[in-house]
């Protein structure tokens, strides 16, 4: 009898063959357990030399806030402008800021002075209400001409000269309270003298007099500043005129004489 043949696919069952199959998973399972044991052990450490990041996202958020608080900003400052760029009302008329010799302003009559129109109103605002108060202010001097101021301060020269003063000593003195014509601020329409009807002399003293105590107090609220100081000379070339009041505006005024600058300070 022949023996049965088996089909061409069917492969003979080798021995131990299940055994082999055993050993090579439990290896690759024992492989698995080394290497996580392996990268437990080493993740501490790669952390603490700073071979790995620690919290990558915790770690950026702190780099940016701290980079944000690093920064600096510097604002833009504006240009600088000229006097003629600036409101008429700020307007720095001084040896360094002439006016042209054809300079024109439109006036108004107020208190036997002439000022500028469109700062009428505030100067004879504050003078009402000083009268109110009680009070004699009187204007001796307001708006000047270019002729009047070149008279006047050739007239300062001349008594300087006969008082002694060499010709450049004199000028040299003149220009510190008369200064020379295109230079001063009467010429602007903007500056006005008031002094005391009872005191009428432009003297250092005239700072004592009710009227200036309340000037000095009070006049920011109408716009005006006093606007040579006595601890500002160096800056503004001019010698202390506790009587020289000057429109700047209500803002500009208030902030300059809190602040106990003078207008030179106020525009640099």
């Amino acid at each position: 009898m022949k023996p049965q043949s088996r089909p061409h696919h069917y492969a003979p069952r080798r021995r131990g063959g299940g055994i082999r199959y055993l050993l090579a998973g439990s290896a690759g399972i024992v492989c698995v357990v080394v290497c996580l044991a392996l990268l437990f052990h080493l993740w501490p450490t790669a952390v603490r030399a700073g071979e790995l990041p620690e919290d990558t996202s915790s770690s950026q958020g702190e780099s940016s806030t701290s980079s944000l608080n690093q920064i600096t900003v510097t604002p833009t400052a504006e240009p600088s402008l000229s006097p003629e760029e600036r409101p008429w009302y700020l307007r720095l008329v001084n040896k360094d800021n002439p006016l042209p010799q054809d300079f024109t302003v439109e006036l108004t009559q107020v208190y036997g002075g002439q000022f500028d129109s469109r700062a009428a109103d505030a100067l004879s605002q504050m003078l009402e209400d000083m009268e109110e108060q009680g009070l004699s202010p009187m204007i001796c001097s307001s708006f000047r001409t270019w002729d009047d101021q070149a008279a006047l301060h050739q007239d300062k020269i001349d008594r300087l000269l006969a008082e002694g003063y060499s010709q450049e000593e004199a000028e040299t003195e003149a220009n510190r309270w008369v200064v020379p014509a295109g230079t001063s601020e009467h010429e602007l329409g903007l500056a006005v003298d008031i002094v005391s009807s009872e005191y009428q002399i432009l003297e250092e003293e005239q700072e004592n007099t009710p009227e200036q105590q309340w000037l000095m107090e009070h006049c920011q609220e109408y716009g005006f500043i006093l606007r040579y100081p006595e601890d500002k000379q160096d800056l503004t070339g001019v010698g202390y005129e506790p009587w020289h009041y000057r429109y700047v505006g209500v803002e500009a005024a208030q902030e300059i004489m809190a602040q106990g600058i003078c207008l030179e300070e106020y525009l640099s």
